[in-house]
């Protein structure tokens, strides 16, 4: 088999790596290296200018063993297909790791939305959902928001699909997409759901390391839902964000920031520099500061060789997908920075948008008190079986989480058979 390089060639590494130490079936595992389909559309779009222009759009679906495919849908520049298919891999393990019964997919166009107005931003989304056509379906393959993606685009997506369905079928479909707004179908407690999946494990690490988060200093990379999310809800625990950094560049102040009033300040501003509360630093200062817990909530590869020596921290909470490549992560482990990995600590997202299709499928609309239940009684149980197998293989957290993940998986195999 081709060994394969990049963001997917280190999600394999890590899966043969927990597969050799737990000695997975290999027969499992030649079903779990690869993915099942991969869709790349190009397609047309007539802008509001009159200019037509060509786009290219990924739906890659990794594995449906468990239930339908889900997964997230990005709008970046960077999108291409190795980046989906190692997502998608992701996403399988962290629905096994939640104990919910979904497949892992991920998707994506090859565009910055920044660059384009709104009107073209919703001719794209639809223009992508009709090529997709038949390869989503509120039964087969569900998609969520992601980066650069919300729920506008998802009521976008699920007007384009709806229209797609005969009439008598429409309101059977709307669970095609989670992330939709309330009044379409939509989840009370999805918008902040990843970053509340991340206190919660954060409380349970605490508990576990007898660690008050009253005083407690954090920072944040990355400014959009998860970061926003996770600062307030940490901040209501009495923890104190120190430094926060968002493409704009970082801010600091040893005081506290307050991430409502600096939520306001982006939304007016578009950005956090500028920020009178705090002042600016240099991205090499924000990655040394001196902090309890650091939370990389913006895309894959922040902590690498160059930037994992320069943390002084205790904890790397990973609310991004894959924000550690394999260096990165080797040093934090050499330093004994403890890593709560991202297939475990930010699924949370993942959990409510299940609960979402749930509500949809039964025609129910639970009250956000049940949803944070329910979200956190699987995120305490998943972080508990993680650190069970950290202890009964004597691996570090971001193995042990792969490792449940897989005998999940395996055991299904092991009871359907392969079909011959």
């Amino acid at each position: 088999m081709k060994k394969e390089t990049g963001f997917y060639g280190d999600v394999l590494e890590g899966l043969h790596n927990a597969a050799d130490l737990m000695k997975l079936d290999r027969e499992v595992l030649k079903i779990l290296a690869k993915t099942t389909n991969e869709i790349t559309v190009n397609f047309p779009v007539k802008m509001s200018n009159g200019r037509v222009e060509m786009f290219t759009g990924y739906r890659v679906q990794h594995n449906n063993v468990m239930g339908p495919y889900s997964g997230g849908l990005r709008f970046h520049p960077w999108v291409d297909l190795g980046e989906m298919r190692a997502l998608a891999t992701v996403m399988t393990c962290k629905a096994a790791i939640a104990g919910i019964p979904f497949g892992g997919a991920a998707g994506g166009v090859q565009f910055n939305p920044s660059d384009y107005n709104f009107s073209d931003v919703e001719r794209i989304t639809r223009r992508f959902t009709y090529s997709l056509g038949s390869n989503i379906g509120a039964e087969y393959d569900i998609l969520t928001s992601d980066v650069n993606t919300n729920p506008q685009t998802m009521a976008w997506i699920l007007d384009t699909y709806l229209s797609t369905m005969p009439p008598e079928k429409r309101q059977a479909k709307t669970h095609v997409v989670t992330g939709k707004p309330i009044h379409l179908g939509g989840s009370v407690g999805h918008d902040k759901a990843a970053g509340q999946g991340l206190v919660f494990a954060i409380e349970e690490w605490a508990a576990g390391h007898r660690f008050d988060l009253e005083g407690a200093a954090y920072t944040v990379q990355g400014f959009g839902s998860v970061g926003v999310w996770t600062s307030i809800l940490l901040n209501q625990k009495g923890a104190k964000l120190v430094a926060v950094e968002d493409t704009s560049g970082p801010i600091y102040n040893p005081r506290g920031i307050d991430p409502s009033d600096l939520l306001t300040y982006d939304k007016e501003n578009g950005r956090i520099a500028g920020y009178p509360n705090a002042k600016p630093i240099d991205h090499e200062a924000f990655l040394a500061t001196k902090a309890d817990i650091f939370i990389p909530a913006a895309l894959e590869y922040q902590i690498t060789a160059q930037t994992a020596p320069k943390l002084n921290v205790k904890l790397v909470v990973e609310g991004a997908d894959c924000p550690c490549d394999r260096d990165g992560s080797k040093i934090l482990k050499e330093r004994g920075i403890e890593v709560l990995p991202d297939i475990l600590c930010n699924s949370g997202s993942v959990i409510v948008s299940y609960f979402e299709w749930l509500q949809n499928k039964r025609s129910e609309l639970w009250e956000l008190e049940e949803v944070d239940r329910k979200l956190q009684n699987k995120m305490k149980d998943a972080y508990h079986r993680v650190r069970d197998r950290a202890a009964e293989f004597k691996t570090d957290w971001c193995t042990a989480a792969r490792i449940e993940a897989l005998t999940r998986l395996e055991r299904i195999y092991k009871r359907r058979g392969i079909f011959p």
